[in-house]
């Protein structure tokens, strides 16, 4: 990485608990390609005036995570298809003072919906209501999916999203079994609730497909549960993955390619 200097752009994440991964990510990516840029993770208290720092201060992009996508939507100037058609914000790119807002969750959701070869006619059951949640039902309506049930203890952020999608909602009785089983809640991240599993072993086991959108750790009760069942799994590394190489690319205006995302996703995780 080059050494410190006036010219050096900042890339930046907000989010309510902030990780290594994204900052080891993105700053791997301008180490190898010798680009003048440097990445650094926050938190804050005051997401307005966060934003209107980014602005102030020429920070060229900025990542977004729980619990300000929905909150930063009346603090940037345009917002792009992919974060108005779900209401939520994930990147925010800096062009000379104004602030564009897109959504590479939703984009990096609908590749692995593809990539994976899920099944359109298969049921699905979405554990979550929040910004993230709106990032995965948009992209299971848009790869044809029919057939899906949010569950959510939110009533009205949980039947809202449903109702947008023309999908189910119900709390969290009863329990419904389905054959693709989608974690968008915080359950099995590092913290709190990390022992715990986001849905119950007879759904794990009626299942074919287990996706959990949990980044870390990427091996979440969950996912490891589905493995020892032999299911199908998509894990959150590979979401946060694509979606940062989304990023990556808006920011610099580089593409990279397959390799280069698989070996800055490696040492991101690493300890």
């Amino acid at each position: 990485m080059p050494i410190l200097n006036k010219d050096m752009l900042l890339c930046i994440s907000l989010s309510g608990r902030p990780s290594n991964i994204g900052t080891r990510f993105h700053n791997y990516l301008y180490d190898e390609l010798g680009v003048n840029m440097i990445y650094k993770a926050f938190s804050t208290d005051d997401i307005a005036a966060a934003i209107g720092g980014v602005r102030a201060l020429g920070i060229r992009g900025c990542s977004v995570s729980m619990p300000f996508k929905e909150e930063v939507i009346p603090l940037v100037d345009e917002i792009e298809e992919s974060a108005a058609a779900i209401e939520s914000i994930n990147t925010i790119v800096n062009e000379n003072g104004r602030l564009v807002a897109s959504n590479t969750d939703y984009e990096a959701i609908a590749a692995l919906i593809a990539s994976n070869e899920l099944d359109p006619t298969a049921p699905v059951i979405v554990r979550g209501s929040g910004g993230m949640a709106k990032a995965v039902v948009a992209a299971f309506r848009g790869a044809g999916f029919d057939d899906l049930t949010v569950v959510a203890r939110n009533v009205g952020a949980g039947s809202a999203l449903a109702a947008k999608y023309g999908y189910r909602h119900t709390v969290d009785e009863p329990e419904p079994v389905a054959a693709i089983l989608v974690n968008v809640t915080p359950i099995g991240m590092a913290g709190v609730d990390e022992d715990v599993l986001s849905f119950h072993a007879d759904q794990i086991d009626a299942a074919t497909v287990v996706f959990d959108v949990v980044a870390f750790p990427a091996e979440t009760p969950f996912i490891r549960a589905a493995r020892a069942a032999g299911k199908q799994v998509i894990t959150g590394a590979e979401v946060i993955a694509l979606q940062a190489a989304r990023q990556f690319e808006r920011y610099t205006g580089i593409a990279i390619t397959a390799d280069q995302v698989a070996r800055a996703s490696e040492f991101s995780r690493q300890v």
